[in-house]
């Protein structure tokens, strides 16, 4: 028997209302703030994640999704949002558009690595980004935004991660002295972080193996090495989060997976959903724009896991509005009863009421069972004889009462009863 590939699940119906109620949300929030939607491939050039994501980035090298197609061309599931969408910016004159050009998506997004809880090979995510603007105000409201959606799920507790990790002109010193520190403790450190030390060093902040913890505590900080436009970036934004009342946690440590990150980074922890406890992450990335060949174009952006979401509203205990049950079952005796039930059905849709018919060749006692089962408020049960008549029997589910109505009323009769 198939079952679905690992690191991937189905969406059942019985877990739709907290799906349908995470993006509504979303949507609200978003129009809220003036962000707009958009939706790119969920495939592109290789080359596009290569450039933008970083050659010695663990997605890149290890958990990239890629194919060559039949025109010969290498193309990748898409592993994260922001790429695509400044990709989409460039590409379709976005700069000409008043600046910052706010975006958001709802996306899947693909990444070959070990299952977790939270953590899947095809993972979901709502995605803001905002486009052509340096200014540490658009920061603050990007986070703003994300504390208000998590805000209006009902979930607490959550705790706001701060950090700059810089830009080219400071960082490449600071790097330098990271490897200088660690250059010592090789032989101690893990085996990814002995990577990590050749390929990408920022990356030995981010290391969670016990055995480097105590080398990582002594390691020097980066805040200390930024220069006076990162630093004067930072703070200002400090400043704007005090303003607004939004608590907030400087995370020295914290640094992002992907290079093209700049100046700010945050992560936005949640309790309860074990070790993988981020719901939401991102930063600034004021060069990738350039480095995807197109005008520098400063940005920002979040990233925020639908699943984790949803595992943190269950560990909270939230409840979300269940789907509102039909409001009419069909139910009838005979075969002319049945091709009436069924013309029924499209007029009370028509009329915009939610109706289910029966099938089959069930027995009256066994579709009034069916409608009992199926939640909904009446049941209308269509007979032969009534119907020479224009009549049907209109039976109210929760009373167990019913009535003999005209047809013809019966949208608007069950519309406002």
């Amino acid at each position: 028997m198939y079952r679905a590939p690992r690191g991937t699940q189905d969406l059942l119906p019985e877990e739709a209302p907290y799906w349908r109620h995470v993006e509504e949300v979303i949507h609200q929030v978003c129009r809220r703030y003036g962000y707009r939607l958009i939706a790119t491939p969920t495939f592109e050039e290789t080359s596009l994640f290569v450039r933008g994501v970083g050659q010695g980035t663990d997605i890149v090298e290890k958990e990239m999704y890629s194919f060559e197609d039949k025109g010969g061309e290498s193309l990748t599931l898409r592993p994260e949002a922001t790429a695509p969408v400044v990709r989409a910016y460039l590409e379709h004159g976005m700069h000409a558009l008043p600046q910052p050009v706010k975006l958001y998506s709802i996306i899947s997004i693909f990444r070959y690595e070990r299952p977790q809880a939270g953590r899947l090979r095809e993972a979901h995510q709502l995605n803001v980004e905002a486009l052509g603007e340096m200014d540490p105000a658009l920061d603050a409201e990007v986070l703003c935004l994300a504390l208000d959606f998590y805000r209006e799920l009902g979930i607490s507790g959550l705790s706001l991660q701060l950090n700059s990790t810089g830009c080219p002109q400071c960082r490449p010193a600071y790097v330098e002295e990271l490897k200088r520190y660690y250059q010592g403790h090789l032989g101690q450190v893990c085996a990814d972080c002995q990577v990590r030390y050749e390929k990408n060093p920022l990356r030995l902040l981010d290391c969670k193996v016990d055995r480097c913890q105590p080398i990582l505590a002594g390691a020097p900080n980066i805040r200390s090495h930024l220069c006076p436009k990162c630093a004067g970036h930072f703070v200002q934004l400090l400043k704007y989060l005090d303003l607004l009342g939004l608590p907030y946690t400087i995370n020295p440590r914290l640094v992002r997976g992907l290079d093209y990150y700049t100046k700010t980074v945050f992560e936005i922890w949640a309790p309860g959903i074990g070790a993988q406890n981020a719901v939401g992450g991102g930063g600034r990335y004021d060069g990738l724009a350039q480095e995807l060949g197109g005008r520098p174009t400063p940005g920002i952006g979040i990233a925020m896991g639908i699943e984790r979401i949803i595992m943190t509203m269950k560990s909270q205990g939230i409840a979300v509005r269940p789907e509102e049950p039909p409001r009419v079952f069909l139910a009838y005796l005979g075969q002319p009863a049945k091709e009436a039930a069924l013309r029924l059905s499209a007029t009370l849709r028509a009329a915009g009421l939610s109706a289910l018919l029966s099938f089959g060749n069930r027995s009256l006692k066994a579709q009034l069972k069916q409608a009992g089962n199926s939640g909904a408020a009446y049941a209308v049960i269509l007979g032969e004889e009534e119907l020479k008549r224009g009549l049907v029997t209109l039976r109210d589910m929760a009373r167990s009462q019913q009535v003999s109505v005209e047809i013809e009323g019966l949208p608007d009769r069950l519309r406002w009863r």
